[in-house]
This record gives C-alpha cells, sequence and structure tokens, in this order.
C-alpha cells in the first residue's frame, strides 16, 4: 500500500511487541477449557490484587461517565509519602512501558543513540527504534548488565541508557555498589532509566537505596510498575521517578488522563498493602525454590533469579525448545519462550500458586520424557 510505503522507515522495520499468550486465546486454538489452562507466561501475581484494592476499585464504578483526574494527585501524593519525594518528582504512566515510552519521546530522536544489553527487556529497543534513535545492544555478561562493557559503548550521541534490576527476563540482579559507580562514571547528558519493575521481590537487603540516589544524580531516572507484586496488570498503571525538571519534560508529551479512574483508585490503595506485599513476596520466595527443586530433579539448569519468574534451559536447541513449549501448551501450560531475547533454549516460566508450579513441573516432565 502506497500510504504505508510512505511511513518513516524506522517505524516500518519495527518487529511488535510480543506478550504471553492468553488463557482465552488458548482455549479456542486447543479446545480446552479456561479453567483447565495455567498461565505461567506474562510474570503476573498469582493472588490476583489485594482485597484493599479490590474494595477501592469497586467504589469508584460509579463514577466512570467522569474524565479520571487527569494530574493523578492522590496515587502522586501516596507515593510521595510513601518514598519521601516531591510531588513534581512524579510521572504516572499507564504501565510503566507507558513511562519508558515517555522517556524515548522526549529525549530520542533521530541522531541519537541509545544503550542496553543484551537479553533486557524488548521494549528499550522498541521505544528507541520508533523515535530513529539508534539503539545499541552489549553484550550480556553472564546473562545480566555488563556496566562496563556499557559504559564503553556510550557514544558522543548517546542519550539514554536503559538497566532492568531485576532484569526481564534473565532475573539477574545489579549490587547497588556497581550501580552506583557506573551513574557515577557517565556525563550529565546522559540519562540513566533504571527499570525497576520487579524490586518488591527483592530482600530488604538486596535492594538498592535508587531513591535517594536521585538528589546525587539528576539524570537518573526511576521506573516502577502495579503490574508485578502489587497485582493490577489489568489495569495499567506505573510511575517514573526523576529530577523535577526531567519529570516536567515528560509530562509534556505524556497524553491527557493516561491512567484511568479504577487503575489510580486501585493503586493508591495497592500501595497501602503492606500485608498483601509480603504475602505475595513469601509465595513467591516459596513458589521460586519449588520450581528451582524441580528442575534439580529433571536435570535442568537455569538463570539464578531475583523476580518473579526463571529461565529454564529445556537443552538441544532452538526448534527443540519450541516443540518443548508447544506440548505444553497441547496440555494446556502456557509459558514464555524467550529465543527472541537471544536464548533459543530457554523458557521463562513465571512463579505461580504451589499447585500451578506442581503442574508445571509434571507436565514439563513428561513432554521432556516423550521428547
Amino acid at each position: 500500500m502506497y500510504l504505508c510505503d510512505l511511513a518513516p522507515a524506522h517505524i516500518r522495520a519495527i518487529a511488535p511487541y510480543q506478550p504471553g499468550k492468553p488463557i482465552s486465546e488458548l482455549a479456542r486454538e486447543m479446545g480446552l477449557a479456561e479453567g483447565d489452562i495455567v498461565k505461567l507466561a506474562s510474570n503476573e501475581n498469582p493472588l490476583g490484587i489485594s482485597p484493599k484494592a479490590r474494595a477501592a476499585i469497586a467504589e469508584c464504578l460509579d463514577d466512570l461517565a467522569l474524565y479520571p483526574d487527569g494530574n493523578g494527585y492522590a496515587l502522586k501524593a501516596a507515593i510521595a509519602a510513601r518514598l519521601g519525594v516531591g510531588l513534581d518528582a512524579i510521572v504516572l504512566g499507564n504501565g510503566s512501558n507507558d513511562v519508558l515510552e515517555l522517556v524515548a519521546r522526549a529525549l530520542l530522536g533521530p541522531g541519537t543513540s541509545a544503550v542496553y544489553s543484551e537479553h533486557a527487556f524488548a521494549v528499550y529497543p522498541l521505544a528507541t527504534q520508533a523515535t530513529g534513535a539508534v539503539g545499541i545492544s552489549v553484550p550480556a555478561r553472564a546473562y545480566g548488565h555488563d556496566l562496563a562493557a556499557m559504559r564503553d559503548a556510550i557514544r558522543d550521541d548517546t542519550r539514554v541508557v536503559f538497566i532492568a534490576n531485576p532484569n526481564n527476563p534473565t532475573g539477574t540482579l545489579l549490587g547497588a555498589e556497581e550501580l552506583h559507580g557506573f551513574l557515577a562514571s557517565l556525563p550529565a547528558q546522559v540519562a540513566v532509566v533504571l527499570d525497576e519493575a520487579y524490586g518488591e521481590f527483592l530482600d530488604e537487603d538486596l535492594r538498592a537505596p535508587s531513591v535517594d540516589w536521585l538528589a546525587e544524580f539528576p539524570n537518573l531516572i526511576l521506573t516502577r510498575t502495579f503490574s508485578k507484586a502489587y497485582g493490577l496488570a489489568g489495569l495499567r498503571v506505573g510511575y517514573a521517578l526523576a529530577h523535577p525538571e526531567v519529570a516536567d519534560l515528560l509530562n509534556r508529551v505524556r497524553q491527557p488522563f493516561n491512567v484511568n479512574s479504577l487503575a489510580l483508585a486501585g493503586a493508591v490503595a495497592a500501595l497501602g498493602d503492606s500485608e498483601f506485599i509480603a504475602h505475595s513476596k513469601a509465595v513467591n520466595d516459596a513458589g521460586m525454590a519449588q520450581l528451582l527443586a524441580g528442575c534439580a530433579r529433571l536435570g535442568l539448569k537455569h538463570i539464578p533469579s531475583y523476580g518473579n519468574f526463571v529461565c529454564i534451559d529445556v537443552g538441544g536447541d532452538a526448534d527443540a525448545a519450541m516443540q518443548v513449549y508447544q506440548a505444553l501448551l497441547r496440555k494446556g501450560v502456557i509459558v514464555r519462550p524467550v529465543a527472541n531475547y537471544g536464548l533459543p533454549t530457554f523458557l521463562r516460566v513465571s512463579i505461580g500458586l504451589p499447585e500451578q508450579n506442581a503442574r508445571f513441573l509434571a507436565v514439563l516432565a513428561e513432554v521432556l520424557e516423550q521428547a
């Protein structure tokens, strides 16, 4: 089509993001009952949402004919109170993906570049490419970020460095001292996006004091989400913390009303439900141990993970891993192939409830035995 040919080449070259397969889609494809399907593909909270968030959302239903608060005051105030930052340092997004896109739109464009790691979140190269900027992928070290190599990869035209900690999809973690040293080594005109989508799953002693670093590094942007530990993936709400001038810049390219009323109310309540978050972490810790014990029984290697998922090497080659993935689907178990992340023999498995983890391990054992 001639119209499409006129679109910028960097847009036409984008390979769309591939999300985890929905339960409803697999049910249609395989003729399975939705209730018989286990989805461990998208790093969602298997506990669902907190009772407090559910109640807050229900209270908003009568007001859905009204636009939401475009400034998200109540949520910003809750975040500010919890983290000790100013309201002017907060940017709300339709999920943290939205905030990543805002960073790219505000800071990147033709003639600039962004640096990110091999095996890092697919949205980083997608957001970069959509602006016409050049993406620089730096080879990973032990499946994670090689900060020294990433520092060396920075060019005069580099404006953004993306770092996920813990990293998705590999689950690797950078230490606070290493991260701080990296930040201190960068020129002031290079923004560092520290994506902490899975930070709630870390033990306290492993969490970097990243919010404190905002005062020291005006070029630091933190991104966080309510989609993982807080269980609000279906409502799409996340946020960034940044120097007020940077936050103002991001808000200039943010769409009006980008966070809906239900998401705003649910996020405020979820943020205050510390008991639910503690329970979610405990379930995740136990589930991780359950999956790793299963891998050991099956003789399968994995990448040590600090998130709510683990990458399991099912062996063979890319074709063999895809065959295992397809066989799992036929038996009603959805996981995530990660060949597109440069991990062709791995499957990423989200941590579920004990019975979901057990179902996955039993089906995986059957599939591998029949292979």
